[in-house]
């Protein structure tokens, strides 16, 4: 038993590992071993909660929302009658390979899954290395943790959108010889890389903020390279976007683009703060690895007595 609960990454003495019971966050190697083991174990708990209810959403509804079917069907659903196959009046997916529906049901619940539980175990990431960083620091890393959420989830809702027109786009090139017959597992794995890439993609701009919060990055150097990096950003869709259409590309590089501008408006707010809070100190036009200048010219001695008050003889 003692041995089990040794392995337990959830028994109690971890509260040492806090804050309230450790204030300078001092761990040895051992505690930090326990630590990661503890929050890899939140974290993996809360993927397979979030994947058992994301196995459960995709043939039940939820709240009176679709299910996760119907959702995902949608896009390839928008295609019109005569591109797409409906072999029983209704839109489908084939299914080419023994129990691939039950795979492909478990690789939709675990991603949407750990979609949707993102901020638990972005929180224990967040709470694994917030021990080395000072108040201030912990508090900005919680605004990071959220505002990445909500930009991944902002990705993914675009791409969602822009998907069908993508398809629509791409089948519609053979005219009426073809028709669109996909497999269930091509379609959704095309989806759910074509999410990822967009979700991660809107985390760019939120990096440029936090090298630029870290001093590493300036709003000077922003603009100077403005015109490279919206280059770079629509070379950047083209090859990250795997359907190849013009649709997706230039959704991905126009967001891009606006996010580039909104995080250079906060890199920009941000600098004039600093240099107002340079200035006030007398430091205005210092740079931060600067070295003080020294004065090295030589300054005369005083070699004048003091006066004094009082004498004094020499046994005093």
């Amino acid at each position: 038993m003692g041995a089990l609960h040794r392995l337990n990454p959830f028994r109690k003495d971890r509260r040492r590992w806090g804050r309230r019971h450790n204030p300078d966050g001092t761990m040895t190697l051992v505690d930090h071993l326990y630590e990661l083991r503890y929050r890899l174990g939140v974290a993996m708990a809360a993927v397979v909660v979030g994947g058992i209810f994301g196995f459960w959403w995709f043939s039940h509804s939820v709240f009176g929302l679709p299910t996760l079917s119907d959702v995902l069907l949608g896009p390839y659903c928008a295609l019109p009658v005569e591109q797409r196959l409906s072999p029983n009046g209704t839109c489908q997916l084939l299914q080419t390979e023994p129990f691939e529906i039950l795979m492909l049901t478990l690789k939709v619940g675990i991603s949407v899954g750990a979609v949707l539980f993102s901020p638990v175990w972005l929180y224990q990431l967040w709470a694994f290395i917030t021990p080395g960083l000072y108040a201030k620091e912990r508090k900005f890393a919680r605004t990071f943790v959220f505002f990445a959420t909500i930009l991944f989830a902002a990705g993914a809702v675009l791409a969602y959108f822009v998907l069908p027109q993508a398809l629509i786009f791409m089948s519609g090139f053979g005219g009426h010889a073809f028709f669109t017959a996909l497999t269930g597992g091509k379609y959704i794995s095309f989806m759910l890389l074509l999410l990822l890439i967009f979700g991660v993609s809107f985390e760019l701009p939120l990096i440029l903020v936090m090298l630029n919060r870290a001093g590493i990055v300036s709003y000077a150097k922003l603009k100077s390279w403005w015109r490279g990096v919206v280059f770079a950003l629509f070379v950047f869709a083209a090859v990250a976007t795997p359907g190849q259409d013009p649709f997706s590309m230039l959704a991905l590089a126009g967001a891009l683009v606006v996010l580039f501008g909104i995080a250079m408006l906060l890199c920009r707010a941000n600098d004039r703060r600093k240099a107002k809070k340079l200035a006030a100190d007398g430091l205005a036009g210092v740079g931060l690895d600067e070295a003080s200048e020294i004065d090295f010219r030589p300054s005369d001695l005083d070699t004048t007595p003091s006066p004094s008050t009082k004498q004094h003889d020499d046994i005093t």
